[in-house]
């Protein structure tokens, strides 16, 4: 379909209008039923291996984590998982990860946290994300589902209509539906595992946007966009969408 010139009457604009939408709509319809299909991990699935690590390791966050993206690598392969952030007993025992040009701050909605990408593609990511201080904001309305395990510590919420702190607790899940949205506050320290099922390239815009409006930290964001960059395309390579 030909695009209009500044000629082109008014009514004729709108038909073009509408005719785009008629275009895309059904095409969206059609990516919104099958885009489950693309999914690789299965939030049940997620809980129980969650909880496993838990058990296995009760007092250790980093030994937890270790567990949870092993156990990931081992039935997804690595092309979809990257290394575990807590490889061996030393960074176990000490919480310090080796691999510091793999993780960045966080700072989104005005919380900041700490963040290491375990997965990322088009229609998925799973993260840790955390803060051994503390952080409070606005969880972002996305266009995604949000699966929250606490790891450690403890997170509270609150929709705009309610009066009533919601409290999830380490070994609990906060699913925040798509398009649902919330005040937030990892209480003191709080670190969880976050998987996200849905569109994941229109999450991104708020997980940049306080870079631009208040942190003004281009570097944190360069390697943001970097390493999510590098999964996707590599997730892609690999026929995961």
């Amino acid at each position: 379909m030909p695009a209009p010139n500044a000629s082109t009457p008014f009514l004729l604009r709108i038909a073009y209008l509408i005719g785009v939408i008629a275009i895309i709509y059904p095409a969206w319809q059609a990516l919104e039923t099958y885009k489950s299909n693309f999914y690789i991990f299965d939030p049940e699935d997620m809980n129980t291996l969650f909880q496993e690590a838990l058990t296995k390791y009760p007092n250790s966050t980093a030994g937890t984590i270790n567990h949870i993206v092993t156990s990931l690598r081992s039935t997804h392969g690595p092309r979809h998982i990257t290394t575990s952030p807590f490889p061996d007993e030393v960074s176990i025992q000490s919480g310090i990860s080796p691999y510091e040009h793999e993780w960045v701050f966080n700072n989104a909605g005005g919380a900041m946290g700490s963040m290491y990408l375990i997965h990322a593609s088009i229609t998925e990511y799973l993260i840790i994300f955390g803060t051994p201080l503390g952080t409070e904001g606005h969880t972002g309305r996305h266009t995604a589902d949000d699966y929250f395990h606490i790891l450690e510590g403890e997170q509270w919420a609150s929709p705009a209509h309610s009066l009533v702190m919601e409290r999830y607790p380490k070994g609990t899940v906060h699913h925040l539906r798509r398009g649902d949205v919330k005040q937030y506050k990892m209480h003191k320290g709080c670190f969880a595992l976050e998987l996200a099922q849905g569109w994941i390239p229109g999450m991104l815009p708020f997980g940049f946007a306080d870079s631009f409006s208040s942190t003004l930290d281009l570097y944190t964001l360069w390697r943001t966009v970097w390493i999510t960059g590098r999964e996707m395309v590599r997730n892609l390579m690999a026929a995961k969408v």
